[in-house]
């Protein structure tokens, strides 16, 4: 392993209590659903990745045969018997080795195994991902803490913004700025969002996003949160609202803050929200989506644009820790006042509180 990142959905679903149903339903193996490395053994009959490619991990591995696999949409796989996410229902990244299996090749699968215990007794490699489905190549211009920000952070935020539409004649208002919702905030800049308006309950997390240089704005939510964001765009509200939280308060705030037309993407999981349909919604032509992570050809092509605009993911990351330490990574990640939390495997960085420089 390279580097794999902590989820808000570890801590929710994992580490707290097992709280997950269904998809989220937690199965007793090596947590880590964030991993990004390098292929050092590999299975027969492979098409496209080989030994020595640097990969992101898909983290959801499904059946390749319903019509959401087909899409693209693992994440929507509706087999109960083949769908399985890493660090869910399968092993994932909190380990010296991930087993990313083709599927329905029971023969490749044992005979990667194998070669795994084979190679066990050679010098360690620089990082250990068998198999090649679930894969997206990563860029030699991008860290592997850039490719562990991507499939479920960054690729989570790309398909919501997909969904409403950002460009140069919005102003955006991000609610929540933790991992994802600075995720967003980054991307709304790089799509080209003329104002990036953000809202947290915790000052820390506020300061993580001025000090990144993602928002043009920064509240502390608050009873005043809609007159101010209208204040801060004429009167009118944001063109488009990025709901990244999961609060109550948010999610309304991400609504009423919105503009007539405007839209309005629902990312945050889990949590409830209250509203008036006519009055918040239906009057004012607003539009409001849901978005649940993304397709694996969309996280190609945002890995793409990311070296295009020139951006850094891994610069959202606060807080990096070896595997020996992953307990303080995820206490540090659940005390909800930092930015994304890392487990770094053999990648050389600097103590800047930006990510630093991967050598």
């Amino acid at each position: 392993m390279k580097v794999s990142t902590i989820c808000g959905s570890d801590i929710r679903c994992i580490y707290r209590e097992h709280l997950g149903k269904g998809p989220e339903g937690y199965q007793g193996c090596v947590a880590g659903h964030e991993p990004c490395g390098q292929i050092v053994v590999e299975g027969p009959g492979l098409r496209r990745f080989k030994k020595g490619d640097r990969v992101i991990v898909y983290h959801i591995s499904g059946c390749g045969m319903c019509n959401d696999c087909r899409r693209g949409f693992m994440i929507s796989c509706t087999s109960a018997k083949f769908r399985r996410a890493y660090g869910w229902q399968r092993h994932g990244g909190m380990a010296e080795y991930i087993l990313a299996e083709e599927k329905a090749r029971a023969h490749a699968a044992h005979t990667t195994k194998r070669a795994l215990n084979n190679a066990a007794s050679q010098p360690p490699p620089v990082f250990r991902i068998i198999g090649l489905q679930d894969l997206v190549l990563l860029p030699e211009e991008l860290s592997y803490a850039d490719g562990a920000m991507v499939a479920c952070g960054f690729g989570t935020v790309y398909e919501g913004l997909a969904k409403i539409g950002v460009s140069g004649d919005d102003a955006v208002l991000v609610t929540g700025l933790g991992p994802v919702g600075l995720a967003a905030c980054m991307l709304c800049k790089a799509l080209g969002a003329n104002k990036v308006i953000g809202i947290d309950a915790t000052e820390e997390r506020i300061q993580v996003a001025r000090d990144l240089g993602v928002v043009d704005e920064a509240l502390l939510a608050g009873a005043e949160n809609v007159a101010q964001v209208k204040a801060l765009t004429g009167g009118h509200g944001v063109e488009r609202a990025v709901e990244c939280s999961a609060a109550p308060m948010a999610r309304r705030v991400a609504i009423q803050a919105t503009r007539k037309w405007g839209r309005v993407a629902f990312i945050g999981e889990g949590g409830t929200v209250t509203f008036e349909p006519s009055d918040d919604l239906m009057h004012e032509q607003k539009g409001v989506v849901g978005s649940w992570v993304t397709s694996i050809w969309k996280m190609e092509e945002l890995v793409e644009k990311i070296v295009r605009w020139k951006i850094k993911p891994e610069a959202l990351i606060t807080h990096r820790f070896p595997l020996e330490e992953a307990g303080k990574a995820y206490e540090t990640m659940a005390a909800g006042k930092s930015g994304k939390v890392a487990v770094i495997f053999d990648e050389i960085t600097s103590p800047s509180r930006s990510g630093g420089k991967v050598s």
